[in-house]
């Protein structure tokens, strides 16, 4: 199959942003007279959402909605100030950007970040034109989180690509169930949050352990 889009995660497999979620979460949680949690904990935290990453690091009698509610807020406005502080490219991800650009594919970035967040870190570390179209968690919206495919089926629409023409990266378990579930091939990244184990068990049809793989383990469309 020659593919002809390629849909990436945004955490754990463009950028490493682990650092700033956790340092982010943390100080919310401090703030707020509440325990912290190692950055490693924040691996298993993220990938769901804000909200979902709320709810599991809170203690376990604070999580009504109205207080989840109240420390969502609080965390995407410390977020939003501190989210490129230590985030970083993964080493070869602007090479590979690049040479799938040059040859013409479509791209585009599906994550369950708010939208806020989202486009800070990629106007900060892409040219404009590097992803004309991303799916993120918008406030307002009835916002369908991964694993379901209905946002990022909507972007491969857009993108003016069938499923079955779309290689889908990302790092976790709730990345290879999206992509499995919306018919693309699912692709994970070893240098990300999770494991190979993970990655394999939840449909991962091909492994990365740098980007530059994906160049030599897909066929894309010339």
């Amino acid at each position: 199959m020659n593919y002809q889009a390629v849909i990436f995660d945004l955490d754990g497999t463009l950028v490493n942003s682990l650092d700033d979620l956790a340092d982010s979460a943390n100080a919310m949680l401090a703030q707020l007279g509440y325990p912290t949690h190692p950055v490693e904990k924040y691996k298993y935290f993220v990938g769901n959402g804000s909200r979902k990453l709320i709810e599991r690091i809170l203690p376990a009698d604070k999580r009504s909605k109205e207080e989840v509610d109240a420390c969502l807020k609080l965390y995407q406005s410390i977020y939003d100030l501190g989210n490129i502080n230590k985030t970083r490219l993964y080493p070869g991800i602007t090479e590979m950007v690049a040479h799938l650009k040059k040859q013409g594919l479509k791209l585009g970035v599906c994550t369950n970040k708010h939208v806020s967040a989202a486009t800070l870190i990629l106007d900060h570390f892409f040219s404009k034109d590097t992803f004309p179209d991303f799916v993120a968690d918008r406030p307002g919206t009835d916002f369908k989180r991964k694993p379901d495919p209905t946002e990022v089926l909507k972007l491969a629409a857009r993108l003016g690509v069938q499923p079955e023409q779309v290689a889908y990266l990302g790092d976790t378990s709730v990345d290879m169930e999206t992509a499995t579930r919306a018919g693309f091939l699912p692709v994970g990244v070893l240098w990300g949050f999770r494991t190979k184990q993970e990655l394999l068990q939840s449909g991962a049809r091909i492994l990365l352990s740098q980007p530059a793989e994906l160049l030599e383990k897909v066929t894309f469309a010339k």
